[in-house]
């Protein structure tokens, strides 16, 4: 396997640390490889997207979903770095409202698989980064939901070098509803 797995908080989402191969003349990694995909998360799954985001520092996208076409997301970044969360939003889950985050960058090379029915965003914290995922299902405007940053029913202890001053939102982020008052899975 070109990755090995790490468990996160929520047994669903899982970190990939690649293996990498490194000498005098640079580097490689496979960064995917859909059998060894499908063996780490126990199910076959089909990415249909690719996406690739570049944001400056201090910016929050999400915590965004489809509450139709639900999407499943890999995610990492090549370049910079990101504080990227997960949000189980599945109310019939044990999990329900529960949150993991992880660093994602250039330099570490992880992944992670935020599957169908979790909100999913981030944070740039470096001076910039460039954001790129694979998702499940095409993205639909009408489908697509957000909930708020910073929920506190949720509590998302995003990194305390940005929490002095107000974070970059689109005008869609900015006004996103609270898990309380938004449409979640059942």
């Amino acid at each position: 396997m070109p990755f090995s797995i790490v468990a996160t908080q929520l047994p669903e989402v899982l970190v990939l640390e690649p293996q990498t191969f490194s000498d005098q003349r640079g580097l490689f990694f496979e960064s995917f490889n859909q059998r060894d995909f499908e063996t780490a998360i126990g199910m076959k799954k089909d990415f249909v997207q690719d996406n690739h985001s570049y944001s400056v520092q201090g910016v929050v996208r999400g915590l965004h979903y489809q509450i139709e076409h639900p999407q499943g997301k890999l995610v990492r970044v090549v370049s910079g770095e990101v504080f990227d969360v997960a949000v189980d939003i599945r109310k019939s889950s044990p999990n329900f409202g529960k949150w993991v985050g992880v660093i994602l960058s250039a330099e570490n090379k992880r992944q992670m698989w935020i599957p169908e029915g979790y909100a999913h965003g981030f944070m740039v914290i470096s001076d910039s980064a460039e954001f790129i995922y694979k998702t499940t299902d095409y993205w639909y405007s009408k489908h697509e939901r957000s909930i708020v940053w910073n929920d506190p029913a949720i509590g998302i202890d995003w990194p305390e070098n940005l929490l002095g001053r107000p974070p970059l939102l689109s005008p869609k982020d900015a006004t996103a509803k609270l898990l309380s008052e938004a449409e979640v899975f059942p």
